[in-house]
């Protein structure tokens, strides 16, 4: 990675992968799509148009193919966890070869499973923070004034983080790099298992929620940070209850947008995980409990 430019493939060019792939060949970096037949079809024949509150409406040219066939310096992962296993079967391991794997997935346990796939240190987690959709094969709607990107791996070489966070600065210019994975992955995660439980749960935006559900917010909260902390990674409940008040009322969370899309939903990966977390520290979570719960019965 001596060079300014990159090469990238991106696994799931939805909204968070639409959005970089768009951004990052914007800025001259050669990006390969990685995604179905009628995807890739569409996205060779009219690239990805972007219309964003941070980057301005463009349209952006990007290679796009149904497998990775040549290697590149870093394979974005953007795909929902649910379609993890079968995205994977896209990137085979002599196309793969020397890349970084940088998942923008939501959860915690996503990393320890790409390093059964792939080399540990050439797996390099990162979280994303943005409300991007995409309405259409090929387009992409930022809603959100914002996108905050941490990037990390604990064993990673320090250049090749340095070398990959140069290049995604394009999407965030203060994006950071973490020394501590877990509490990178915690900071998302203690932020994101309350918005995206709650509103799922009731079908309501965040302003909904401030507004009808905040004691329960408030308790949610309280819960995965002890869950954190118990993990090793910092946790301020306080910060996080300020930051939801600043979202605009009408945001959603991406798996409240899954369950009004009739989607398979993360709950697995978000809920479920932080469940499995506090068993084993054995931190009491019966808020996090029940809406788990009654997430899963309204699935079924």
């Amino acid at each position: 990675m001596a060079n300014d430019m990159l090469s990238f493939a991106v696994l799931g060019p939805g909204g968070v992968g639409g959005l970089l792939a768009a951004v990052l060949s914007q800025a001259g970096h050669r990006v390969t799509c990685l995604a179905g037949e009628e995807t890739v079809t569409t996205l060779r024949t009219h690239g990805i148009r972007v219309r964003s509150l941070c980057f301005g409406d463009f349209t952006a040219r990007v290679d796009a193919d149904t497998e990775l066939r040549a290697t590149v310096d870093a394979v974005l992962i953007a795909v929902k966890h649910t379609a993890l296993d079968a995205a994977l079967t896209r990137i085979p391991a002599p196309a793969l070869g020397d890349a970084l794997l940088v998942p923008f997935l939501n959860g915690i346990e996503h990393p320890a499973a790409l390093r059964s796939f792939h080399r540990p240190d050439r797996v390099a987690p990162a979280v994303i923070r943005v409300e991007s959709t995409r309405v259409a094969p090929g387009v992409i709607e930022q809603s959100s004034r914002f996108t905050g990107i941490d990037l990390s791996g604990d064993e990673v070489p320090r250049d090749r983080l340095d070398a990959l966070a140069k290049a995604l600065a394009t999407v965030d210019p203060i994006i950071q790099v973490h020394p501590d994975e877990t509490a990178a992955l915690w900071a998302k995660m203690a932020f994101l298992a309350p918005f995206a439980l709650l509103t799922t749960r009731y079908g309501l935006p965040m302003g909904g929620v401030l507004e009808h559900h905040r004691a329960q917010l408030t308790a949610l909260v309280e819960e995965t940070a002890a869950v954190s902390r118990a993990c090793g990674a910092p946790a301020d409940p306080v910060r996080a209850l300020t930051l939801y008040g600043s979202f605009e009322p009408t945001t959603k969370s991406s798996m409240q947008r899954d369950a009004e899309a009739g989607r398979p939903l993360e709950l697995d990966a978000i809920g479920g995980a932080l469940l499995r977390a506090a068993e084993r520290h054995g931190v009491p979570v019966p808020v996090t409990t029940r809406l788990v719960r009654e997430l899963a019965d309204a699935t079924r």
